[in-house]
């Protein structure tokens, strides 16, 4: 059962008479979406290497659930470029291990990949995972888009070019580009022609935001071609497209290829929800709109289950179609819902036509749908505040260099080496008393803030758990070693919201060590969970669990009034 809950409701505002309706500004901006999502589904059915009618599935599936059960005012729920290629590398990669051929038993592996990947994006929201979209960097998802997008521009160029990439080859973008341009005498020249006219003319049309500039080149060079015969000219054409099945039944699979599959689901799962949670939640904060994680894990999870069983290939709400949802004028999930009916219209009665599409147009429209991620700006932008340089870069070369599917799962571990280096390297603060108010703050960095006499209070930056209890519990023995003006430790706990038993044991640790030295530790901004672990890792409460204080200020009295303040040791 998908939960129900409503996002933020949009203010109501009296629409000025000369302002186009609600009704009408969703009609709208489905239509625009509609115009954009055809020739992708297309185009990301071949990133696949899937037939038309998967992508078509996938589409039409994607936007009835999300127009049903979604919260986002503006995503659009339809296959993607980056789920596209990772699925397709991810499959490809099974077949030394599994004896997944490419062909029947190919389809069928990526229909298992996108089945559990919907199964796991649905457990991951039951069980309220939604955070799990944050162990991808924003830094890395930027750098991984990038060279996402630059590697399938790429290989979109030998259709663009009007020439066959030899299978030896492979699909390393490097290697694709250096034999393009190494054999420019293969080039056709009526296929970088039409290429051309229909990248002129989708350039032309961004004139107008409420043009599908890709579909009308489409419509326009499916006119040509089917008129004047173009394949006859040598310009290859993508041939008769099956319409969609909706044929539900499980993927026939050997266990072995199950298992993998399993395995490689993980990394389709991350990219579904980092890709789509970006593009919701940023339209979200520009709009002001409210929106829950697990929710749409669930919904995203659902999608992909029933794109799974009825023959459609992995779905995520994409940056282009989301963006383009919104710049359209949308202003709620109609204008999905207007999309799914032109879509279905197209698919019921001008579907053969698509077989007449060059597959140079098809290129263009593959390259003008990702020319936005082509951008370095995002990039650029990071750069320039000096922090995530590494991880940007090797997020970029990761993807061009070892693929797609190696290089997602690089950047995953990137992202979760850089929290962890983060979490377990944490800076230890002194404080000090801020002039005549209860405010403690660091020595270093606030003018006016004095140490108090006796007492040494330091103030960890990061969360304690196991990967840095260790390491703040032995700054803090170097920093009182060799000290005789201090008789008391008064540790801040206030980033820690809870404790794990590591952190536990390195606390009491702590305390013996200090005793040894002669000085008392005593806990300060110690929150329930934590206070109520300490207690019972001390029954009889005769050790640290007896020296707690829910603030900085109160241990300083509290220690005042025992006269450890002020005093010399």
């Amino acid at each position: 059962m998908i939960p129900r809950h409503a996002s933020m409701p949009t203010p109501s505002v009296a629409m000025p008479a000369d302002k186009p309706s609600a009704g009408w500004r969703d009609g709208v901006a489905g239509m625009c979406v509609a115009g954009l999502l055809l020739p992708e589904a297309v185009a990301y059915a071949g990133l696949a290497h899937l037939p038309v009618g998967h992508g078509l599935t996938a589409a039409l599936i994607g936007l009835g659930l999300y127009a049903l059960f979604g919260s986002s005012r503006f995503a659009i729920v339809t296959p993607t470029s980056s789920t596209a290629t990772l699925a397709m590398a991810a499959v490809l990669s099974m077949a030394p291990q599994a004896g997944v051929a490419f062909g029947t038993d190919y389809v069928q592996a990526v229909l298992a990949l996108v089945l559990l990947c919907g199964a796991l994006l649905v457990v991951l929201g039951l069980t309220g995972q939604g955070q799990l979209s944050s162990y991808i960097s924003r830094p890395v998802l930027k750098g991984f888009a990038f060279a996402l997008a630059v590697s399938i521009v790429i290989k979109q160029l030998p259709d663009a070019l009007g020439f066959a990439l030899p299978h030896a080859v492979g699909s390393d973008p490097l290697h694709v580009l250096l034999y393009t341009l190494d054999h420019w005498q293969d080039w056709h020249g009526p296929s970088m022609a039409i290429a051309a006219v229909a990248a002129l003319l989708m350039v032309w049309l961004r004139r107008w935001p409420f043009v599908p500039g890709s579909l009308v080149a489409i419509v326009v060079a499916i006119g040509v071609a089917r008129g004047w015969g173009l394949n006859h000219a040598g310009i290859q054409e993508i041939g008769a497209v099956a319409p969609p099945s909706f044929a539900f039944a499980v993927p026939d699979l050997t266990r072995e290829a199950w298992l993998r599959a399993a395995e490689l689901a993980f990394g389709l799962v991350m990219l579904v929800f980092a890709e789509s949670w970006g593009s919701m939640r940023s339209m979200a904060l520009v709009h002001g709109d409210t929106l829950n994680p697990n929710r749409e894990l669930v919904v995203l999870g659902v999608c992909n289950l029933l794109a799974g069983l009825l023959q459609g290939m992995p779905v995520g709400a994409g940056f282009s179609a989301t963006t383009a949802n919104a710049a359209a004028g949308a202003v709620s999930r109609r204008a999905g819902a207007v999309a799914l009916l032109v879509v279905l219209l197209v698919v019921l009665l001008a579907l053969p036509a698509i077989q007449y599409l060059p597959r140079p147009v098809l290129a263009v429209a593959v390259i003008s749908a990702l020319w936005h991620a082509l951008s370095p700006q995002p990039m650029v932008q990071v750069w320039r505040l000096g922090r995530d340089r590494a991880l940007l870069v090797s997020a970029v070369l990761a993807v061009l260099f070892f693929g797609v599917l190696d290089g997602m799962l690089v950047a995953i571990g990137l992202s979760v080496l850089s929290a962890l280096r983060r979490f377990s390297q944490p800076v230890l603060h002194e404080l000090g008393a801020l002039d005549a108010t209860r405010n403690y703050v660091d020595l270093n960095a606030q003018h006016g803030a004095v140490p108090v006499p006796g007492l040494l209070i330091l103030r960890p930056e990061e969360p304690l758990f196991f990967g840095s209890a260790e390491r703040v519990m032995g700054q803090v023995v170097q920093l009182v070693q060799g000290r005789t003006d201090i008789g008391t430790v008064v540790l801040s706990l206030e980033e820690s919201a809870d404790l794990d038993s590591t952190a536990v044991d390195c606390l009491h640790e702590l305390d013996q060590s200090l005793a040894k030295l002669g000085l008392v530790l005593v806990l300060a901004r110690v929150k329930t969970s934590v206070r109520d672990l300490l207690e019972r890792s001390d029954p009889q409460r005769t050790g640290l669990s007896q020296r707690m204080h829910w603030s900085v200020a109160d241990a300083v009295a509290q220690l005042g009034q025992t006269g450890a303040v002020g005093a010399g040791f």
